[in-house]
This record gives structure tokens, sequence and C-alpha cells, in this order.
């Protein structure tokens, strides 16, 4: 595979809607594509990342990690020659406050196991 190599993807949100397609370099890495995902967010999705960490980008089943290039990420890219190779993209609920959490400790009895034997 040469660096100069582009690749068509699109990406598939939780909500069925797809951002996309567009041709990225191989060399890109993931991490530089969240951004470009991050920047093309539909602006009406109230849950969107807000940075790269908060989405994970998922291709035929695996999760891709950031710092690799596409080209290092195992794209099936000659199984679809010239076609759109479609990826899915999750975005992590963001995390509960502290204050949250604290009210959880209030009733550490409601973990109990709640079982009669008769």
């Amino acid at each position: 595979m040469g660096g100069d190599e582009l690749i068509e993807l699109k990406f598939r949100l939780a909500d069925g809607t797809d951002i996309g397609p567009s041709k990225y370099s191989l060399r890109n890495t993931v991490g530089s594509v969240k951004e470009k995902i991050i920047a093309q967010w539909p602006k009406d999705n109230q849950n969107g990342p807000k940075t790269i960490n908060d989405m994970k980008l998922i291709n035929a089943g695996r999760i891709l990690e950031n710092n690799k290039m596409l080209a290092e990420s195992r794209l099936p890219i000659g199984e679809v020659p010239g076609g759109v190779v479609t990826m899915h993209v999750v975005v992590r609920p963001p995390l509960s406050d502290k204050n949250n959490d604290k009210l959880k400790d209030v009733h550490p009895n409601k973990n109990r196991c709640l079982c009669s034997i008769l």
C-alpha cells in the first residue's frame, strides 16, 4: 500500500445518520479522523463528543486506536475496490459528576441481596 492512497469513509452514528462519505489518506491517524468527525458532527445532536477520547471508531468488529494510521488499522480496502467503507461511531456517555456519586453512596444497603429462602 502506498502512502498516497485515499480511502472513502463514512461514519454511522448511533441514531442511524451518517457523516460523509469523505476521502482520507491512509497516512491519517485515527485520532485526526476523529477530530474531523467532531467538526462535522450534526449540530442538532445534543450528545456529541467533546474530544477524540469521547468516541470510539469501530470497523469490522475492531476498535481503532487513536495513534495508529488508517493503513495500520487493517481496513478492508481490497475487498471493496472503489467502494465506501462504513465505520461505526460510539460515543461514551458523559461521566457523572462527583455529587451524583455521593448520592449513590447514601444508600449502601440497596445493593444487598433481597432473596428469601422459604
